[in-house]
């Protein structure tokens, strides 16, 4: 039962019980109407006293849907860290090999704001990360921008070397020359200072979360500061799928 639905039960319980106390006191519809009910039944009363209480003090509705919540979420935080751990075992195991707490698993969901209010934009919900550097840095693309962005945007599997890129592309010359050549999706959608900003982060992968009909809701992204080529291998992929397939079957919605 999601949060909203548990409010609306306790609102409509705690609304007909006061009606129908306010409708007793002014002898709606009429007044045999309620004498019939209270002649040995004066425990309709009480039960609405009763009802009128637990739903305005206790919202019980809203108490089991919280703690289902937290046991879902819970439980998807288990499922996400046991797919991390997959992930980091084969980082280490790679060659060369990725330092342990260099990889950051990152889950992306659509949302909009008054910058981006017809398509929206990505918002980063949840970070995994061993290490506490590099620092997670403010960044919301919309569609196109990022490696997340291109994901969005393709509906589809998408890995950069973004230390090759970097290594290439040294300069602002070099950068927009290369922007212009090859068109803005070859350097991630940044101009040279946002792409100045990220270039730290040298192997970024990325993968669609999908709804029931297939369309795009959100993504996950890996990203280490080197090492694409020993990552972008199919168990690597597999690890990373998998999860965005778990969380587009309603883990996304319980982070």
């Amino acid at each position: 039962m999601r949060s909203l639905t548990a409010k609306l039960l306790d609102r409509t319980a705690l609304l007909a019980a006061s009606l129908c106390m306010v409708a007793r006191q002014y002898d709606f519809p009429d007044r045999k109407f309620w004498i019939g009910i209270s002649d040995g039944h004066t425990y309709v009363i009480v039960i609405l006293i009763c009802v009128i209480g637990i739903f305005g003090a206790f919202t019980p509705f809203q108490a089991l849907s919280g703690r289902r919540l937290v046991e879902r979420r819970s439980a998807i935080r288990q499922e996400i860290l046991t797919y991390y751990g997959k992930m980091v075992s084969l980082g280490i195991h790679a060659h060369p090999a990725i330092e342990l707490q260099d990889l950051g698993l990152h889950i992306w969901r659509i949302r909009r704001s008054a910058r981006h209010p017809v398509h929206g934009h990505l918002q980063r919900i949840a970070t995994y990360r061993l290490g506490s550097t590099p620092a997670t840095r403010s960044f919301a693309p919309p569609r196109g921008v990022g490696v997340v962005g291109l994901c969005w945007k393709q509906n589809a599997e998408v890995s950069v070397d973004v230390a090759k890129l970097a290594a290439d592309l040294s300069d602002q010359e070099r950068f927009e020359a290369y922007r212009t050549a090859h068109g803005p999706a070859a350097v991630m959608g940044f101009t040279w200072v946002e792409f100045r900003r990220v270039r730290h982060r040298g192997a970024v992968f990325a993968s669609p979360i999908r709804g029931a009909a297939g369309a795009f809701r959100g993504c996950i992204s890996v990203d280490a500061s080197s090492g694409h080529d020993a990552l972008d291998v199919p168990d690597f992929w597999h690890e990373i799928n998998s999860l965005c397939s778990r969380l587009g079957h309603g883990g996304l919605d319980d982070i």
